[in-house]
């Protein structure tokens, strides 16, 4: 993947083909979530830049109401922003989401920074996608144009793509 400019500033998203960093992340003051428990099964990785704004309730929700598919995959979605968890669970509760946000906040954008989407000049994460195969090796990235929602075309491809040959429905 290339570079994008992203509000004045380069982010340049970990590519296709590369070992996915492993984090561990709160998901509730006292709940962690790693990366290394997804082993086994592909994981969509949501960086999104911040709770509660339109567009990021819009992408968000979304993916909640798409859930059904992304388990005909045995999928697993994170939801990743540099806001705290009690925004985080305001918000999942506001809008019904069925899937963990995780809580890049301490220390700030680590985890965004990791993966080469924290934009600087914001102190938020871009709003990029990632789908990491059940080995933990990015197969896909994604990053999205400023308020644009990416929706979810591209990540049901991605998981698509993952299936062994001979395994449809």
């Amino acid at each position: 993947m290339k570079e994008f400019q992203t509000k004045n500033q380069k982010v340049s998203p970990l590519k296709p083909g590369t070992k996915a960093p492993n984090f561990t992340l709160k998901t509730t003051p006292d709940q962690h979530v790693s990366l290394r428990d997804f082993l086994g099964r592909p994981v969509v990785l949501c960086f999104y830049p911040a709770d509660w704004s339109p567009v990021c309730s819009d992408q968000l929700g979304l993916y909640a109401q798409l859930m059904s598919e992304f388990r005909k995959f045995d999928a697993e979605l994170l939801g990743v922003s540099v806001d705290g968890v009690w925004s985080h669970l305001a918000f999942s509760k506001d809008r019904n989401l069925n899937f963990p946000l995780l809580s890049d906040f301490d220390p700030k954008g680590a985890i965004s920074r990791t993966y080469g989407v924290f934009t600087e000049r914001n102190g938020e994460s871009a709003r990029a996608l990632f789908v990491i195969d059940s080995k933990g090796i990015i197969r896909w990235s994604y990053l999205s144009p400023d308020g644009v929602n990416p929706g979810a075309d591209g990540i049901l491809s991605a998981l698509e793509k993952l299936k062994p040959p001979g395994r449809g429905e």
